[in-house]
């Protein structure tokens, strides 16, 4: 009989029990030479702060909040903002990034040209400078409210963009067009590569079957694709989940802006650094683990 030590379990367990233990051992190793440093420093590491006046305003909240209320109130605050922007924008990258996407593939010249040109010119540039464009090249050039630019539902100005009766803000406006379109173009070239990896004996078949173009891409071609893109979706999600931290660089009150205010006053940089770390983490799970539950979903099941 083997021995329980030559077992391929036992030693396998063992070996993952030794690198929970290593991985302990170095957290409470930086945890106490952080609290000695903090001692050393005349401070002590504490969340009391959380419950004092913010005592600053913020521009705007899904939330009501007004500058008496304690720091918790306005991280909540930045946290919603944070929240709405990158909600909002997923699903307007995704609409943009299929279309496109799709349109790459057409068989009409113009078309397909259009959608390259999209593709290749805000992929390769960088996140910031399409954001800062946005916002002082497009909104702050625009005329002011009362000369509004009326396309119907939808009123733009200088004060942003309104929407069925819906104020949105320059700021928040700028950021969501700036994440959109260049997430769009990362998501255009996932649906790209997933049509492209159907097998072409698909579409033929649909073909024969008196399948429409569209009726075959919607019904037969996207499907399958989705499969095999559902992965790489997960990751432009988390890229822009973490991309509208730079929503600091045009004033828009999200989580990290918030953030920076309530260091500047109050001192607490490990604290906030903490808060920030385990909040963006937290809403990176939760977009991954979303993602797989649905990949999980739709793929095949074989007996």
């Amino acid at each position: 009989m083997t021995k329980l030590w030559q077992h391929p379990k036992f030693r396998s367990r063992i070996g993952q029990a030794i690198v929970v233990a290593i991985l302990l051992l170095a957290f409470a190793f930086l945890g106490h030479n952080l609290d000695q440093s903090l001692k050393r420093l005349g401070l002590r590491l504490g969340f009391k702060f959380l419950d004092s006046q913010a005592g600053f305003s913020v521009g705007e909240s899904v939330i009501p909040y007004n500058p008496s209320q304690p720091y918790s109130r306005v991280l909540l605050v930045g946290f919603l903002n944070s929240l709405r922007v990158i909600i909002t924008s997923m699903i307007l990258a995704t609409a943009i990034g299929l279309v496109a996407g799709i349109a790459r593939l057409s068989d009409n010249w113009l078309v397909r040209q259009i959608a390259k040109v999209y593709v290749e010119t805000l992929r390769n540039l960088p996140l910031l400078i399409q954001l800062l464009f946005w916002y002082f090249v497009v909104f702050l050039t625009l005329p002011k409210p009362e000369n509004a630019i009326n396309l119907g539902i939808v009123q733009i100005s200088r004060s942003g963009i309104n929407l069925f009766g819906l104020a949105l803000s320059p700021e928040f406006s700028s950021l969501c067009l700036g994440l959109t379109f260049y997430t769009g173009t990362f998501i255009a070239e996932i649906v790209r590569g997933g049509i492209q990896g159907v097998d072409r004996g698909q579409r033929e078949a649909a073909r024969a079957l008196g399948l429409s173009a569209s009726e075959t891409l919607k019904l037969v071609i996207l499907p399958q694709a989705l499969r095999s893109m559902i992965p790489s979706l997960s990751n432009q999600y988390l890229n822009l989940s973490k991309n509208s931290s730079l929503a600091i660089a045009i004033g828009y009150p999200d989580l990290y802006a918030i953030s920076s205010t309530t260091f500047n006053q109050t001192g607490r940089a490990v604290e906030m650094m903490i808060l920030l770390s385990l909040t963006y983490l937290a809403m990176s799970l939760s977009i991954a683990l979303a993602l797989n539950l649905y990949n999980n979903r739709i793929q095949w099941r074989t007996r």
